[in-house]
């Protein structure tokens, strides 16, 4: 016992110092970033979905500070009607741009695990908003049982690919008339892990919960250069990035057994980023001089990584495309 509780405080030692090192340099990417320009988004409108927890609320709050118009797209309105009053609260009463203030927030309901809710959903941002310069397609599930949403799809890839897919092509149209826009795509280095199984999408004759969300991941990302390359031309760039290791809600189906959990916490604490942290990149591409004009770009930590090969294969990008849409009903 005496090992054990030594060996905890050593790494929580440890850990508390790797943080504060972490920290400290990590402040200085964030003032050369210049986010807290609070006149850089205004007159702009950016959509996030998943925008009233982790780090799509995180990005949210640090796009509003910069004037944006932020819409947030969330599956549990009553939850995210609660996070946009914090919000406002928080970051200061809302106002245009013209109020010389911070944006304004506007929340609407969209379930990615319901095609009928995504259609209904674009509908209505079609309908009522003129311009649309930022999406930013940040929900997602983690890990979770094996589920179907509503359309008979594996929960995992139907909520943070094809939903998202529907999405962003239901909205391309306002995005090109508002050029030059951009998308920003999360994904996950854990797409490492992943592979494209066009005989299983639906995992119906095996399910194993990381693999499933590694190949969403990897989704995402095929996803993305796919689009890049459909939209050569036309003003409209989409990137994607990974956030990193980040203390949210998303691990929610995770189990840790009663003994490991403070052990866990400590950990936690010491080696995830914060959901500010960690929604930098986020921020970075929706709102940042420096990445104009880029396009069907892989970045974490705001700066451009590289790819494996298998997230860089072309023919399975435009296969999966094409897989997609039928999917997802585009082609009906």
């Amino acid at each position: 016992m005496a090992v054990a509780t030594v060996a905890a405080l050593l790494a929580a030692l440890g850990g508390a110092l790797w943080l504060a090192t972490r920290r400290f340099v990590g402040s200085g990417v964030q003032r050369r970033r210049g986010s807290g320009d609070s006149a850089l988004m205004h007159g702009k409108t950016v959509l996030i979905t998943g925008a009233n927890s982790g780090l799509g609320r995180a990005t949210a709050a640090e796009l509003l500070r910069m004037g944006a118009r932020v819409i947030m797209g969330c599956r549990d309105r009553a939850r995210a009607e609660e996070a946009a009053r914090e919000l406002r609260r928080d970051v200061g009463r809302a106002g245009g741009p013209d109020a010389g203030g911070v944006g304004e927030l506007v929340v609407k309901q969209v379930d990615l695990a319901s095609l009928r809710s995504v259609r209904d959903f674009c509908q209505e941002v079609l309908q009522e908003e003129p311009r649309l310069d930022v999406l930013i397609n940040n929900a997602g599930i983690f890990q979770c049982p094996y589920l179907k949403t509503e359309d008979g799809f594996e929960m995992q890839f139907g909520v943070n690919h094809l939903g998202h897919f529907l999405l962003t092509n239901l909205l391309l149209g306002l995005l090109k008339n508002s050029a030059p826009s951009r998308i920003v795509v999360v994904s996950s280095k854990l797409y490492k892990y992943g592979d494209i199984n066009f005989e299983d999408l639906n995992s119906e004759q095996s399910y194993n919960k990381s693999f499933c969300y590694s190949r969403s991941k990897l989704a995402n990302i095929l996803f993305t250069r796919e689009l890049a390359r459909r939209l050569e031309g036309t003003k409209v760039t989409v990137n994607v990035l990974h956030p990193g290791i980040v203390r949210t809600n998303l691990g929610r189906h995770i189990h840790i057994p009663l003994l490991v959990k403070p052990l866990f916490n400590v950990v936690s604490w010491a080696f995830f980023k914060t959901p500010l942290e960690g929604a930098q990149t986020s921020i970075y591409l929706a709102s940042s001089p420096e990445v104009e004009g880029v396009s069907g770009k892989y970045f974490g930590d705001c700066k451009e990584e590289e790819l494996l090969p298998k997230a860089m294969d072309e023919n399975v990008a435009r296969k999966l495309w094409d897989i997609s849409e039928v999917m997802v009903g585009m082609l009906e």
